[in-house]
């Protein structure tokens, strides 16, 4: 989520408590899509927030996995990539560079690492620590929670060959700032 943390916060909170309400309701769970939509309806119904946020889930029925975009301007979009936030176009150079449909699982958590290194790193309203989840048919996985992007950010500045230099190590996580 991106955008003030008092509306992110909040609207987390109200579309994670209307999706158990629904299962508790209906006895099955609410899809990606549907969550997508209800919480467009109560973001777009509200004038002054400030929040944008991507909704991803894998559907218990079908198996499938969606990822929309969802924020407090009217926009509701189903896609395969998005960055949300005042740091999006940093985070969308490094991700329009390196993303290719069959990247390795290892590939695109490094892709998405550095994104979010870059555009936190360039953005001062960005920033504070990389969450990464895999979505996948049979539901979710935690690989990352809070890597510290500040400390990243300093030993990156450590890496000699990240100081205009070429680095030898062009895929690893250190190179994200330079992005040779």
């Amino acid at each position: 989520m991106a955008g003030g943390a008092a509306d992110c916060f909040f609207w987390e909170r109200q579309i994670t408590k209307e999706c158990r309400l629904y299962e508790l309701m209906y006895n099955e769970k609410l899809t990606v899509r549907a969550a997508s939509k209800l919480l467009w309806r109560f973001v777009t119904s509200y004038e002054g927030l400030s929040m944008g946020t991507m909704v991803a889930g894998s559907d218990v029925g079908t198996g499938e996995t969606d990822l929309y975009f969802v924020d407090d301007a009217g926009m509701r979009i189903q896609g395969d990539l998005f960055s949300v936030g005042s740091g999006s176009p940093y985070a969308y150079g490094v991700l329009d560079t390196g993303y290719r449909y069959d990247l390795s699982l290892d590939e695109a958590v490094d892709l998405g690492i550095k994104a979010i290194i870059n555009a936190t790193y360039k953005d001062s309203g960005s920033g504070g620590v990389v969450r990464v989840y895999h979505v996948h048919k049979a539901g979710w996985k935690k690989i990352h929670d809070a890597l510290d992007v500040s400390k990243i950010c300093h030993e990156l500045y450590d890496h000699k060959e990240c100081r205009g230099l070429t680095c030898i190590d062009r895929d690893s996580i250190a190179c994200a700032f330079c992005l040779c």
